[in-house]
C-alpha cells in the first residue's frame, strides 16, 4: 500500500473519530528510543512557539542503515484535517529523506541513530500555529510511526492554578485545574463557540481533557473554575531507575548479567495504593538518555534488556498489568505487558531500553481497554504533576484553528 493511499484512508476516516479515539501510530519493535522535543533536554510532547526548532530522533536496531522519510500534516483542534494546503502551513517541502544518521559505536547492540531537525534545507519552517502530526515512512512507503505536536502563537496570557478537588468524595485523590485566559490584543467574538481549550497532565495526551467552555466572561478575561470537569486523578510519583553504567548496578538496579547484551534486573516493586504518600522526585514519566565515559551519547549509549518485576496478586478477571511511561509514548502493547509468574508470585516482563534515566509506573487495564493508573500506584493529592493548558481560536469565517496561547502550572504548591 503506497504512502498516498494510506494517508487518504487515514484522512477519510479521521472525521468519524472523536478527539480521544485518534491515536498515534506506534513503531515496530526494531525502532526504539523515539525522542521528540523542542527546547527541552527530556523527550516529551513538543509544544513549540511559532518559529522554534523541532527535533525528532530515533534508533533502528536492525543494522540495515535503512532510509526513512517524513511528512507533516496540519489538523484542526479536534484532529480533523484542516482546510489549509501544504504551502500555506509549510515553507519548503516535506516527503524528504532523513539525511542525518550515524551508526552505533562500541556497543553490543548494533543500531543506526537518525536525527531530523526542522527547519532544515528542505523544510524551512512551519508557518501556521495549530495541531500537527509528523509521519515517518520507510523506503517501501510503509508507515513506521507518527507523533503529534503543537505550535502556538504567544497572543493570550493563560494563568493556571492547581487546586484540590472540590468534590469531597475525591478531595484526597484528585487535582483540579483552574485557569484564566486574558488578552488585550484580541477581541473574542462569541468565545463560547470560537475558543477551545485542551488541558494536559504530564504531557500525556491519552488523559487530556478537551474543549472546556468558559464559565464567566469578564471583559477580555475568560474564567474556568469547574468543580469536576477539569479534575484529574492525581496519581503517584513515578518510579525510576538509571543505568548509565551497564557494567555495575545503578540506581534501582539489583544486579546485572552479560549475555548477548547486558541484562539489568530491577529491584522488585510493590503495590503503593494502600500505603501513605511519600515524596519521590521524578520527571513526570519522561526519560533522558545518558551514559558514562562517552563522547557522543546518541551513538555510544548501549541497549540493555531491562527486567521488571512487581509483587502483586494474580488478576483473574480479564485485567492486565503494563509498565507505563513515555519511553514508548504511553503505549499499551505486548512489549510492556507483564506476565504472572506463579512460582515467584510476581508479575514480570523484560524489553530493551537504551541507557539512561527512566520514569515508569505500573497500570491496570481491564478487558474493555479501560486504563486505571492508580490501581497499583494509588492516587494522592500531594503528587507533583505538571499541567499545560492550550487555547485554540477560530474567528468567524476562519479556515483553521489557531493555537494562540499556552499556560503551565504545577501542583507543587497545591491549595484547597
Amino acid at each position: 500500500m503506497t504512502k498516498t493511499i494510506q494517508l487518504l484512508i487515514f484522512l477519510i476516516c479521521l472525521p468519524l473519530l472523536t478527539f480521544g479515539q485518534i491515536e498515534e501510530t506506534n513503531p515496530p519493535e526494531y525502532i526504539s528510543t523515539i525522542t521528540f522535543k523542542g527546547n527541552t533536554s527530556e523527550s516529551q510532547l513538543p509544544i513549540l512557539r511559532l518559529g522554534e526548532p523541532l527535533i525528532l530522533e530515533f534508533d533502528a536496531l536492525n543494522g540495515d542503515e535503512a532510509d526513512f522519510y517524513y511528512e507533516i500534516v496540519h489538523y484542526n483542534f479536534d484532529w480533523t484535517p484542516s482546510q489549509l494546503v501544504k504551502s500555506e502551513y509549510l515553507s519548503g517541502f516535506d516527503n524528504q529523506r532523513i539525511r542525518d544518521y550515524e551508526n552505533s559505536f562500541n556497543t553490543y547492540q548494533i543500531y543506526s541513530h537518525y536525527k531530523l531537525q526542522i527547519p532544515n534545507a528542505q523544510t524551512r519552517g512551519i508557518l501556521k500555529s495549530g495541531n500537527y502530526m509528523i509521519f515517518i515512512y520507510d523506503d517501501y512507503d510503509e508507515l513506521m510511526f507518527s507523533r503529534k505536536f503543537m505550535v502556538y502563537e504567544d497572543i493570550v496570557n493563560v494563568g493556571v492554578t492547581i487546586k484540590r478537588s472540590r468534590d469531597v468524595k475525591f478531595i484526597n485523590e484528585k487535582q483540579s485545574v483552574d485557569f484564566v485566559i486574558a488578552t488585550n490584543n484580541v477581541n473574542f467574538n462569541n468565545p463560547m463557540e470560537t475558543i477551545k481549550t485542551l488541558v494536559i497532565q504530564n504531557n500525556n495526551l491519552n488523559t487530556a481533557i478537551s474543549n472546556l467552555k468558559p464559565q464567566y466572561v469578564l471583559g477580555n478575561e475568560l474564567m474556568y473554575r469547574y468543580n469536576t470537569e477539569s479534575s484529574f486523578w492525581a496519581g503517584n510519583e513515578y518510579l525510576f531507575f538509571e543505568n548509565k553504567d551497564v557494567r555495575v548496578a545503578n540506581v534501582g538496579v539489583q544486579f546485572i548479567d552479560l549475555k548477548e547484551i547486558y541484562h539489568n534486573y530491577l529491584f522488585t516493586n510493590e503495590e503503593r495504593a494502600s500505603r501513605p504518600y511519600t515524596y519521590n522526585p521524578d520527571i513526570n514519566g519522561n526519560f533522558l538518555i545518558t551514559a558514562v565515559n562517552t563522547d557522543n551519547v546518541t551513538i555510544e549509549a548501549d541497549y540493555t534488556m531491562m527486567h521488571f518485576s512487581l509483587l502483586y496478586p494474580e488478576l483473574l478477571d480479564g485485567k492486565s498489568i503494563y509498565v507505563y511511561g513515555n519511553f514508548n509514548n504511553y503505549a499499551l502493547d505486548n512489549m510492556n505487558k507483564m506476565v504472572y509468574n506463579p512460582e515467584a508470585e510476581v508479575y514480570q516482563t523484560s524489553f530493551k531500553l537504551k541507557q539512561g534515566f527512566y520514569n515508569y509506573k505500573y497500570v491496570v487495564v481491564d478487558d474493555k481497554g479501560t486504563l486505571d493508573e492508580g490501581a497499583i500506584s494509588g492516587n494522592f493529592y500531594q503528587t507533583e504533576n505538571n499541567y499545560k493548558v492550550l487555547v485554540y481560536y477560530r474567528d468567524l469565517g476562519a479556515r483553521f484553528d489557531r493555537l494562540i496561547g499556552l499556560g503551565e502550572g504545577t501542583s507543587v504548591n497545591i491549595s484547597n
